[in-house]
């Protein structure tokens, strides 16, 4: 049996318990108990969610598990320093250390997160990567595997993080007949983006956003810097400096991001071929559209026209 401990402090989001449904249903999955699941908390007793609802826990102990799991508020809250030296010694002990949302930024206090790649809920992410310079934030993830440290983005992308921890001890064939009990469509993988392109440029002058606002416009135009640029009075440096500041990226990477939420929607809303939907998204031809998606969404544009497809069918059914 795999022992699991989650770790929950006071104000968490009771959307974290969600995770611990993989679990329970694995057991039922398999008849058997595959995993044994333990609610923690620093002091133990009754912790309170962030709505109210309160839970029954267990007070720390010996780190004695195989995967820990750490919770957070929404708004994260500094840990105490008895807290983080558990979770030095449980990276230590267990063979996996896992945060969902928020429970990144305890792991970063707690040095595990140094020198590694995590995600967390995108509203944060930012801030995730300004306290803590040493983590290579990824904004734009799930879930991340770096070695034995698991992080997630926030909300439902617990239950992913869960899901693909079943596949990972149990099995492919297993992760499925849970998901498919948990009415999850499929399993996204972890390199799937957690949100839309216009949501992660959130442009802050009027000259940023309004070349932002030329290129959603204008995808099949070449949208160079310069040509950027000059639709936001700025000189090509100028604007390649601002537009990083603004957005966190690369006008090149923006631009490639716009193109691929709009090809996204074609090949979910339209039956047009895939060389055109990459021509009117603006990609040189349909390999750098099928790069572009791997890179964002984990999965070739043909995958997501296959799920747009059968999804009608497995509602009515």
């Amino acid at each position: 049996m795999i022992k699991i401990g989650m770790l929950l402090a006071p104000g968490f989001s009771t959307m974290s318990l969600a995770a611990v449904s993989v679990f329970e249903l694995a057991n039922i999955k398999a008849e058997e108990r595959l995993y044994g699941i333990r609610l923690l908390s620093e002091r133990g007793g009754s912790v309170t969610s962030a709505i109210g609802v309160q839970t029954s826990t267990q007070a720390l102990g010996r780190p004695n598990f195989d995967t820990l799991i750490v919770t957070n508020p929404h708004r994260p809250l500094p840990s105490s320093p008895e807290l983080l030296r558990y979770l030095q010694r449980a990276a230590r002990s267990c063979r996996r250390v896992a945060a969902i949302c928020t429970g990144a930024f305890v792991l970063a206090e707690a040095g595990l997160l140094d020198g590694r790649r995590a995600t967390t809920h995108w509203i944060h992410a930012r801030a995730l990567a300004r306290r803590f310079p040493g983590v290579r934030v990824e904004d734009d993830r799930i879930f991340i595997i770096d070695g034995a440290v698991w992080t997630s983005a926030g909300m439902s992308a617990g239950i992913d993080l869960a899901l693909a921890m079943l596949e990972k001890d149990y099995g492919a064939d297993l992760a499925r007949s849970v998901a498919r009990s948990l009415v999850v469509y499929h399993r996204r993988a972890g390199g799937q983006s957690q949100h839309s392109a216009l949501l992660e440029l959130d442009a802050k002058s009027d000259r940023i956003q309004s070349a932002l606002a030329f290129a959603k416009r204008n995808l099949r135009a070449s949208l160079s810097v310069d040509e950027l640029a000059e639709v936001a009075h700025l000189s090509p440096r100028q604007f390649s400096r601002a537009f990083r500041a603004e957005t966190g990226q690369s006008p090149a990477k923006a631009v490639e991001h716009l193109r691929v939420e709009a090809a996204r929607l074609m090949i979910e809303q339209s039956r047009h071929p895939i060389e055109i939907i990459a021509r009117e998204a603006g990609f040189a031809d349909s390999e750098r559209m099928r790069r572009a998606f791997l890179r964002t969404f984990g999965q070739p544009p043909q995958a997501l026209r296959r799920n747009a497809r059968t999804q009608p069918a497995t509602r009515a059914a």
